[in-house]
């Protein structure tokens, strides 16, 4: 009885509001995505564009990758009127969500077919929008509650960032398909219902932010210790310094020449599924495969494996560690593509296809429960927002660099050499783990300032 009492124990901190807001902000983080990426692919080639200009386009998502440049503004700088009603990181939050709900909406009205570069604008201004919540979540998750509640709450991040990342590739399609009465014509209409919808569902995250509390932490204090490392310099430049300056530093001073090869793994993890991920709908598309038909095995199995994978990597991180993990979710990642260049060489072939995206998003959810504990261990609670952005831009910015080529790489290679390739993308990863792996052995770096938020 003590045992099931101590496992429930456990179990009750899923049911901790805080846990539950950082499910919603999840879910508000991982919607916008897949609309400039994987939706906005199948969008576009249902409308006739090419290939290698669909690849091209995928560079929008690149703004994730250059996040860190704008995200010392939020981690320092106040909103007018809205930072004195909700405090500085749920009004970056609600300014970030209702520009994302307008740019959506006017998405909605729009056509590629008509007027490509329109779309592709108002796609800038919502991967601007959306790297700008992302900032601002991450924030206020590190800063929401004391260490030991941190898994829940990255746990908890994460199956609401998937789930939303399913319901707006597979819900937008579902929903195009739904107002689609002849699924072998075009039409503008039934992907303008699926968007205008997606603006809709953006609001979970306005009431998320709308209903919980600003972090209680001694802001004030830290920001005042920052500024005067620099006092010797002028007032304005010492602010900048500050802002700027000072949480690079202090990551490069706390990790030295390991601060490289740390930068190297996290630049290069992902690029396996990245680059696979651009032509994933295009695919779908060139083997005769409907909207309906991938909506629906996304829909159920995409969902439970989703979930399947997420808790199944928790669950390995605590038991084995995250190095460990972190190796495994990048062996399964690469490992998975090889399922894709076979369906390449069957062609339509439903259950097939469920295995493959079965199997690729179970080895996601435990590759990315790895990957976001290991990029909270690194960063120091008085930069939360500048350096976790840090660390999460440099998980895009190269693997999208790259997948702006992968239209190209078809073309060139094939469906079956494409998918071969990006499988063999993901090998480098699993070197640099080890090489991490054995320098942390050797020595370990100086950890980060701690601090015991009070979560409410």
């Amino acid at each position: 009885m003590t045992i099931l009492r101590q496992r429930f124990a456990a179990l009750s901190v899923y049911a901790h509001k805080r846990v539950l807001t950082l499910f919603a902000l999840g879910f508000s983080s991982g919607l916008p995505l897949a609309l400039v990426f994987g939706t906005l692919s199948f969008w576009l080639r249902e409308a006739g564009i090419e290939r290698a200009t669909i690849g091209f386009l995928s560079w929008v998502a690149m703004t994730y990758s250059i996040k860190f440049l704008w995200a010392p503004l939020v981690d320092r700088l106040p909103i007018p009127l809205l930072t004195r009603w909700l405090g500085r990181r749920r009004a970056w939050l609600l300014l970030s969500q209702t520009t994302l709900v307008l740019a959506l909406a006017m998405m909605a009205s729009s056509d590629p077919q008509q007027d490509l570069q329109q779309l592709v604008l108002l796609a800038i201004v919502v991967a601007f929008a959306s790297a700008t919540q992302d900032i601002a979540v991450d924030a206020f998750r590190i800063e929401a509650a004391p260490e030991k509640m941190q898994a829940a709450l990255a746990a908890a991040y994460q199956m609401g960032y998937r789930l939303a990342m399913i319901f707006s590739g597979a819900g937008a399609l579902a929903i195009a398909a739904w107002a689609d009465p002849d699924p072998s014509v075009y039409r503008v209409e039934a992907w303008q219902a699926a968007y205008l919808a997606m603006a809709a569902t953006m609001g979970i995250g306005v009431l998320a932010t709308l209903l919980c509390r600003e972090p209680d932490i001694e802001r004030a204090a830290n920001q005042q210790q920052l500024v005067q490392q620099y006092a010797h310099l002028p007032a304005p430049l010492a602010w900048l310094a500050a802002v700027f300056v000072a949480p690079f530093a202090d990551f490069f001073q706390r990790y030295g020449k390991q601060a490289l090869l740390i930068l190297a793994l996290i630049a290069t993890y992902r690029i396996s599924d990245i680059v696979m991920g651009v032509m994933a709908n295009v695919f779908y598309v060139d083997m005769g495969f409907s909207k309906g038909e991938v909506a629906a095995i996304s829909k159920i199995y995409g969902v439970l494996m989703t979930l399947a994978g997420a808790a199944v990597g928790g669950v390995l991180v605590y038991r084995y560690g995250t190095i460990k993990v972190l190796f495994l979710g990048g062996l399964l990642v690469a490992s998975t593509n090889l399922l894709f260049a076979w369906q390449a060489l069957v062609g339509h072939n439903v259950p097939l296809l469920t295995l493959a995206i079965s199997a690729d998003n179970f080895s996601a959810g435990i590759a990315t429960s790895a990957f976001i504990a290991y990029l909270s261990s690194l960063t120091n609670i008085a930069y939360s927002a500048t350096q976790y952005a840090l660390l999460s831009s440099m998980m895009l910015l190269f693997p999208k660099f790259i997948a702006g080529f992968s239209g190209v790489m078809v073309d060139a290679l094939g469906y079956v050499g494409f998918f071969v390739a990006v499988s063999i993308m993901g090998l480098p990863v699993l070197v640099l783990i080890a090489m991490v792996h054995r320098q942390q052995q050797q020595q370990a770096p100086a950890q980060p300032q701690c601090r015991e938020a009070k979560p409410s």
